[in-house]
């Protein structure tokens, strides 16, 4: 006679938070909760089910003496963003400042707050980070039948606008019945914890199954380990990458974000050390190897250092790590020469293969450690280590320059960045993501360590850097957290300041105010475009915006979420207010004001941005000449 399974009755809502709140994560022998809370913004398509099982979880730990710092074993803890995509951004800030080991939930109502979801979503996949998106739905029984805020498509009435969030999801599931999240969810956990698959995955959860209850077995809700694992080299592949390597002369080795995610950064040390082999990185792997290292030569790419770019242009084997090797990294296939070959160690089998490479699939750190030991007695020459001292020490009195410009009356950019490198201790994180700043902050910034430098240039996505400032800080209260955002960026999400002041948590917000967007409007007038619609004006008697500056107040703005703002307009302003920030127990925003075409750093690749090839305007004329001259340094794929 066989038993029945204990079970216990629940909704789905609560047993998704009992579940969650149960799964742990381990890799070398380090056991910690999978999931740090859930961030939300209730409606009625989330309100009273997901909504219901966090409010009652953490009521049940009061009352059963979980009221420290450490959640109940059954709770998620929650909290109340301001903008769903802002909450996604968060949850990226602290997945990735965990190494992809811990992460955040993220629910939403029915309608706007799903897709309003869906850019950070693509940013979560694009970026390779973890994590969990659980929207409400339409009702699985049709009884309201269109329910408010549902899409009523043609094509079927299983469409819903939650849909959108498919293809920029790793993985994504409709919960029509309550049993099947038993298997979905299992399904979930392992695509957030797999090095090689991680994203956005969603599980859209209808919103009567939300209150629906089920018998759950009790099993469902025992502690689950997620061992996160670290893949070692096939024995051939290595072999074949050694030999490669050992027949090289000018290898140059490329470290991206894979090396600071499987933290390899001493091993990176190790094999450059023992080589010499110089290192470039990408934005998500600098700091992998510390700035000041023999072997480090800095970013690669079209914003990257001279020293990187030219060795690369001459390398005749670049050994990728832990990149996948976008168009900025590779100056859209011209920063290599014609007969560099590649071999590539990646932890994802679609990364590895790229660029015709010999491919080597594992761990980061597995494969530096497999190659530092199987290549005992190379050593690139002394010639080559001169050439390359030479380009680094060059590379590095430009960026003194451009940290000491002495522009006025504004100051530049870069002077800005200048005054916060040399201020900020080295495990403090500067956070930034689009604009003029990535290209800049690559070139110029000086890494020490992992995780320090946290530019998100995947999806370079303008409003991330104030809701992942808030991320990063939970992850790592001890450090200051500062997010660099320009006037542009700013005004697209500074919503979740609001939230910061809320949970009591301190960031820096350096806050670059030059009345419109000066990347795009460097890229216009390079292409011919006369820096058009790049301007924040009046619109004029002419019809066209380029009237007088708009008279919006950024730093009252900011005051007006509850943070403390200090204004500067010189660079003696700035390094003072900068000071106080960080030394502040409480949020500050610091306001300068800068110079929209102060000058940067000298431009060492190109980037493919296609000009119009018929025009009536000169500018945009000889922009295509020029463009037709650049696109010729362009490397085939084979």
């Amino acid at each position: 006679m066989t038993s029945t399974p204990a079970t216990v009755r629940l909704t789905t809502g609560q047993a998704l938070v009992r579940f969650l709140a149960r799964q742990w994560t381990e890799r070398d022998g380090r056991r910690q909760r999978m999931f740090a809370g859930c961030f939300g913004i209730f409606g009625h398509g989330n309100v009273a089910g997901l909504g219901q099982g966090l409010l009652q979880a953490h009521l049940e730990a009061v009352d059963a003496g979980f009221t420290g710092p450490e959640p109940g074993p059954d709770e998620l803890p929650y909290l109340l963003a301001r903008n769903e995509q802002g909450m996604v951004h968060a949850a990226v800030g602290y997945a990735r400042s965990e190494n992809r080991l811990r992460m955040y939930a993220c629910t939403s109502s029915i309608g706007p707050g799903a897709t309003n979801m869906v850019t950070g979503a693509a940013l979560a996949t694009i970026d390779r980070i973890p994590v969990l998106l659980l929207p409400g739905d339409v009702f699985a029984s049709r009884r309201p039948d269109p329910v408010l805020q549902q899409l009523e498509h043609p094509g079927g009435p299983d469409v819903t606008v939650n849909d959108t969030l498919r293809p920029v999801s790793r993985f994504f599931d409709r919960i029509w019945r309550p049993e099947q999240l038993l298997t979905s969810a299992l399904q979930a956990m392992r695509v957030l914890t797999d090095p090689a698959e991680t994203g956005a995955v969603t599980l859209c959860l209808p919103q009567d199954v939300q209150a629906e209850a089920f018998d759950w077995p009790v099993e469902f809700f025992a502690d689950r380990v997620w061992h996160v694992a670290r893949p070692v080299p096939e024995p051939a592949a290595l072999e074949r990458a050694v030999a490669a390597i050992r027949s090289a002369r000018r290898p140059l080795l490329l470290a991206g974000g894979g090396v600071v995610y499987s933290e390899a950064a001493d091993a990176l040390r190790e094999l450059a050390t023992a080589t010499g082999i110089p290192v470039a990185d990408t934005h998500a792997g600098k700091g992998a190897i510390n700035w000041d290292h023999p072997c480090a030569v800095g970013g690669l790419g079209a914003t990257g250092a001279s020293s990187a770019n030219a060795l690369a242009g001459s390398a005749d084997l670049v050994i990728g790590v832990g990149t996948r090797y976008t168009d900025f990294t590779t100056a859209s296939n011209s920063v290599f020469g014609p007969g560099t070959r590649f071999v590539n160690l990646n932890v994802a089998a679609v990364d590895s293969a790229k660029l015709a490479a010999e491919p080597v699939v594992a761990d980061a750190r597995e494969g530096l450690i497999a190659l530092t030991a199987a290549l005992t007695g190379y050593r690139t020459e002394d010639a080559y280590q001169s050439e390359v001292a030479e380009l680094v020490a060059a590379a590095r009195r430009h960026t003194d320059e451009c940290y000491d410009r002495g522009h006025g009356p504004l100051p530049a950019q870069t002077e800005v960045f200048g005054v916060m490198n040399r201020t900020m201790a080295p495990e403090d994180v500067v956070i930034n993501a689009a604009g003029s700043m990535p290209g800049q902050l690559q070139q110029l910034w000086r890494a020490s360590v992992p995780g320090a430098y946290h530019v998100e240039y995947g999806f370079s996505c303008m409003g991330y850097e104030i809701p992942a400032a808030m991320g990063v800080a939970l992850s790592r209260p001890d450090v200051q957290v500062v997010a660099v955002v320009g006037d542009g960026t700013y005004q697209m999400m500074p919503q979740e300041l609001a939230t910061v002041i809320s949970e009591g948590i301190k960031i820096v917000v350096v806050l670059l105010q030059n009345h419109g967007f000066a990347s795009i409007g460097a890229l216009s007038e390079s292409t011919g475009s006369q820096r058009f619609g790049t301007r924040y004006r009046m619109r004029s008697g002419t019809g066209q915006l380029d009237g007088g500056t708009v008279p919006v107040d950024l730093a009252l703005n900011a005051q007006s979420l509850g943070a403390d703002v200090l204004r500067a307009t010189t660079v003696e302003e700035f390094a003072e207010a900068f000071a106080t920030a960080l030394a502040a127990e409480r949020t500050t925003v610091v306001h300068v004001e800068t110079d929209p075409v102060g000058p940067g750093p000298d431009a060492t690749a190109w980037w493919d941005v296609p000009v119009s090839e018929v025009s009536t305007l000169a500018t945009t004329q000889r922009a295509r000449a020029r463009y037709e001259q650049d696109r010729q340094r362009q490397r085939r794929p084979l």
